[in-house]
């Protein structure tokens, strides 16, 4: 059966997927007990996109799935085209929900006569009929205020830091941030591992150069200590990779890197691999293709995630509960 009725009996759940991560969407159908909604997705000759419902969606609670991989404005114009038919064959409600938030890096003017493209697609979204967005681990909290509607952060975090403890002794373990803007993450995850140090590196960015950093030193100590580096992404690894030598140079035991969201774009898996980290963990908000694996790297699931997630909110519950109140 498509869909999930209510105890009421009336409403009716329906989950909808575009072409992007489709082995994520079945994952999610699975941990919802439901079937995807049966959808033609093509592409014209000129690059133009076609969606089409293979059946009824009108007075249902849609939530249509589309995490924001490479090539991303390919996914997010299909994604919108998918909530302006869900608007038109009257669904009750359509929620958004995009694992992986595209464009989440530009939140903000570094300097003048640029775009804030976070808001953008906020914008986007909400003028093509979304109601609500849902999306895991945003890069930036604030972007929550971009949408004019409710917003559903969920995270990742239970997950990664559960997988974690059983990867590294909790007593000797020091948490690490790659910059000191997200020291409270740290902070947080410190405290899911048991309350150990914290450290970050000490990295400058050239803003004329996109995907560039330079991690200069760490500001904590590691020495002799299995330290876990956190992050929300990993796009080429610049940045992750810097800090796992420089924490490694400072005297660290071995390196972990934990991150929610693989972008994993060239040359990333060259530099994962070779970096000296004894181990990459990361879950599937976005696709990883077998031939972007490799040793070192695990990728966790986080469907289960969101499917919880989808059925408080169909059931008007809290998403905040999943979180111990947090979120």
């Amino acid at each position: 059966m498509i869909g999930t009725v209510s105890n009421d009996g009336e409403r009716r759940l329906v989950l909808v997927s575009g072409r992007a991560h489709p082995e994520l969407a079945t994952s999610v159908a699975e941990e919802l007990g439901t079937s995807l909604v049966p959808t033609t997705a093509y592409d014209f000759a000129n690059g133009e996109i076609y969606v089409r419902f293979g059946e009824s969606v009108r007075g249902s609670d849609a939530f249509v799935l589309q995490s924001h991989a490479a090539p991303i404005n390919q996914w997010l114009m299909e994604q919108l085209l998918m909530v302006d038919a869900l608007k038109r064959a009257s669904a009750k409600t359509i929620t958004v929900v995009a694992p992986f938030y595209g464009y989440a890096r530009q939140d903000k003017k570094h300097r003048g006569r640029e775009p804030i493209s976070a808001r953008l697609m906020a914008d986007l979204f909400r003028t093509a009929g979304a109601d609500r967005m849902m999306s895991v681990d945003l890069h930036a909290a604030q972007i929550q205020g971009f949408f004019d509607g409710p917003v559903d952060h969920l995270w990742a975090m239970p997950i990664l830091t559960e997988y974690v403890r059983t990867r590294v002794d909790t007593t000797n373990v020091t948490v690490v941030s790659p910059d000191a803007g997200r020291i409270r993450v740290a902070e947080q995850w410190a405290a899911k591992l048991g309350g150990g140090p914290l450290a970050f590196v000490h990295k400058t960015r050239d803003i004329n150069r996109p995907n560039s950093t330079k991690a200069n030193r760490v500001v904590g100590d590691v020495e002799g200590r299995s330290c876990v580096l956190v992050d929300d992404l990993i796009d080429t690894a610049g940045t992750i990779t810097g800090a796992v030598r420089v924490l490694l140079e400072a005297g660290a035991k071995d390196v972990i890197v934990a991150a929610t969201h693989g972008v994993l774009s060239d040359p990333a898996i060259d530099r994962l691999s070779q970096c000296g980290a004894r181990e990459i963990i990361i879950t599937d908000t976005l696709p990883i293709a077998d031939d972007r694996r490799f040793e070192q790297l695990t990728v966790l699931s986080i469907a289960p995630l969101i499917a919880r997630a989808i059925r408080e909110v169909f059931d008007d519950g809290s998403v905040t509960s999943l979180f111990d109140g947090q979120a």
